[in-house]
C-alpha cells in the first residue's frame, strides 16, 4: 500500500522517515497486512475480521459454524437497482436463528473495521453507501470503528494480556500451554503489568520463567548417527 493510500500524501521515495500517521491509523488492528488477511479476495470480510479479534487477540475463539450453512456470496448484493454493503448482506444472512448466535459477538468486532477495505485502505463508502462501522461488544458497550475496538479492547485488557501471554510462551517453548504452565503465565502478566505492560517486560518475562531456561530438546533433534547406530542395534 502506498503512502498515499495510508493517508500521508506528502511522502515519497523509499527512505525510511519519522512520520505522523492519521488518527484513525494505530496499532496491529489497522495494519495493511492484518487486513489484508482477514479480507476475501474482492471483498471485506467482518466474519473473519471477528473471528480473528476473538481468537487472535482475546482468546476466545468462536464454534465452527453448523453444516450447510451458505456463504455471504450467496446472499443478494442488489436490492431495490442499488448495490448494498457487506454490512447489509450480513444482515440477510444472519437472519437465521442458526447463525445469528455467533454471529451476534462476531459481526460487531469485524464490523468496526469496515472503514478499512480490503487492502487496508481507509474509505467511507462502500459500493456507494456510506460505511457504518458502529456495533455493540458483547457486553452491551457500544463500539464505532477503529477507536471504538480499541477501546473495547482495552477494557477487556485481561482477556488480551493472557492471550498474548499464551502465545509468546507457545512460540518460545515450541509447544502449547499447559495447565501446570499457568502460574508463570500469571506470574509474567503481574510483572509486566508492575512495568506498564511494555512489550519487552513479557518477553524477558518468558525468556526468564522456568519453563523456558529448563525446556530440553525433543528426542526428535537427535543426530543421524545417533539413528543409525539405534538402526544397527
Amino acid at each position: 500500500v502506498c503512502s498515499s493510500d495510508l493517508g500521508i500524501p506528502t511522502v515519497q521515495g523509499t527512505a525510511f522517515r519519522r512520520v505522523a500517521l492519521p488518527p484513525y491509523r494505530r496499532g496491529i488492528l489497522t495494519q495493511g497486512s492484518t487486513l489484508l488477511l482477514t479480507s476475501v479476495a474482492d471483498r471485506t470480510s467482518p466474519v473473519q475480521r471477528g473471528k480473528w479479534v476473538m481468537q487472535v487477540l482475546l482468546g476466545s475463539p468462536p464454534p465452527p459454524p453448523p453444516p450447510n450453512v451458505p456463504t455471504l456470496d450467496n446472499t443478494k448484493a442488489v436490492a431495490d437497482g442499488k448495490m448494498l454493503t457487506v454490512r447489509q448482506r450480513m444482515e440477510q444472512h444472519r437472519a437465521s436463528p442458526t447463525c445469528s448466535s455467533c454471529h451476534r459477538v462476531i459481526d460487531p468486532l469485524g464490523l468496526a473495521l469496515e472503514n478499512f477495505d480490503v487492502t487496508g485502505r481507509w474509505r467511507i463508502r462502500d459500493n456507494g453507501n456510506p460505511v457504518d462501522p458502529v456495533g455493540n461488544l458483547y457486553d452491551g458497550m457500544k463500539m464505532e470503528g477503529p477507536a471504538g475496538l480499541r477501546a473495547a479492547l482495552i477494557k477487556h485488557q485481561d482477556m488480551f494480556l493472557l492471550s498474548l501471554t499464551e502465545r509468546l510462551m507457545t512460540f518460545a517453548l515450541g509447544r502449547r500451554v499447559e495447565y501446570y504452565d499457568m502460574p508463570a503465565v500469571r506470574k509474567i502478566i503481574a510483572d509486566a503489568g508492575a512495568n506498564n505492560n511494555r512489550f519487552s517486560a513479557f518477553v524477558l518475562g518468558v525468556a526468564n520463567s522456568r519453563a523456558f531456561q529448563m525446556a530440553r530438546a525433543d528426542d526428535a533433534t537427535t543426530t543421524d548417527n545417533d539413528k543409525d547406530k539405534a538402526g544397527s542395534r
